[in-house]
């Protein structure tokens, strides 16, 4: 059940029954200490909602997959001078035959 809303009017009214019931030298007493309960409460729901917050785990980021890398070749990359795998595999050419 939400609170209903209250206006100036309520409020003052609020006021003047707690001035005739506790009188004028008691009413500052009770205020401060209303106020000091109210803060101790908020102090107290702020530590709670940090320890819950501190109790929760954090989300892990998603890892971003690095660039593709171009495809490598096959063979090692020939030398200058060296002598194709394709001919190292052939047996000797004979410089007799056509």
């Amino acid at each position: 059940m939400p609170f209903p809303n209250i206006g100036p009017g309520e409020l003052i009214l609020i006021l003047i029954i707690a001035l005739v019931v506790l009188g004028p030298g008691k009413l500052p007493d009770v205020a401060a200490s209303l106020g000091k309960s109210v803060r101790e409460f908020r102090k107290a729901a702020t530590d709670v909602s940090d320890a819950a917050k501190l109790d929760a785990p954090a989300p892990t980021p998603t890892p971003v997959a690095p660039p593709a890398a171009p495809a490598a070749p096959d063979a090692p990359p020939a030398e200058a001078g060296s002598t194709p795998p394709a001919a190292a595999d052939a047996p000797p050419r004979d410089s007799n035959q056509t």
